[in-house]
């Protein structure tokens, strides 16, 4: 029975030894640095940037997800602003807040179908682009998002958003507002087309509340949920370049 207490120490330090690549190297007097496998850092930020991902599509898409956040809502195009303050200083102060209200609306909806679009870009990451999210900047997720998968949003979201902008009747009252600013003599005419607009803000929105989501779980130990993202950022917290 002695014996067999005796063998469980060393049993357990095998077992956690094998979870963990052979380590780079050993301290002469400190303890062996245990390096975590690339399967596991790969996993690892997969599982980090699908939660963030997810949190943030869910938070966006709901009601007032948009319209509710100061930081993401969307307002009239810098190049209407100017057409919004006349509409509200001739009495169409209500239009004005139905276009912003219909806009951000056009958002929300748009976010439900954010989710499968970025856990596509997950699946094709490179083990290069692992490491150099794990261990870049705070914000290296969130760079690369924006660097690979702008392009692809913007075609695969700007339908839905028209779609969206139409089914809450944001194409409607932005067209209403131009057609009445573009009746006052010697303006510059406004654009009545909102879809690209919309759809490049909605994508904004997503990236900020993802950047916000990976600082969260870079800085916050209490973000990392599971046993693997523990483990796996705290071997990056100790590596960062």
């Amino acid at each position: 029975m002695k014996k067999a207490l005796l063998l469980i120490p060393a049993l357990i330090l095998t077992f956690t030894l094998s979870s963990y690549d052979t380590p780079s190297h050993t301290a002469k007097a400190g303890p062996i640095q245990l390096i975590p496998s690339s399967l596991d850092m790969g996993n690892a930020l997969k599982q980090a940037l699908q939660i963030g991902t997810a949190k943030s599509s869910d938070q966006l898409s709901a009601v007032n997800g948009y319209f509710g956040n100061a930081a993401v809502k969307i307002l009239f195009p810098p190049q209407a602003q100017k057409a919004e303050k006349t509409l509200r200083s001739i009495g169409l102060g209500k239009l004005c807040d139905k276009v912003i209200l219909s806009l951000n609306r056009a958002a929300e909806d748009a976010a439900k179908q954010a989710k499968p679009i970025f856990i596509s870009a997950i699946k094709h990451m490179t083990l290069q682009d692992v490491t150099n999210i794990l261990l870049g900047s705070q914000d290296a997720a969130t760079q690369y998002f924006k660097r690979t998968t702008t392009d692809q949003l913007t075609v695969t979201f700007k339908p839905i958003v028209k779609g969206s902008l139409d089914k809450v009747n944001a194409t409607k009252y932005y067209g209403q507002a131009a057609d009445e600013y573009n009746k006052i003599p010697f303006v510059s005419k406004m654009n009545p087309d909102i879809d690209a607009y919309v759809t490049q803000k909605a994508i904004d929105g997503l990236f900020y509340e993802i950047a916000l989501e990976e600082l969260n779980i870079r800085k916050n130990i209490g973000a990392r949920s599971t046993p693997l993202l523990q483990k796996v950022f705290a071997f990056a917290d100790k590596n960062k370049k």
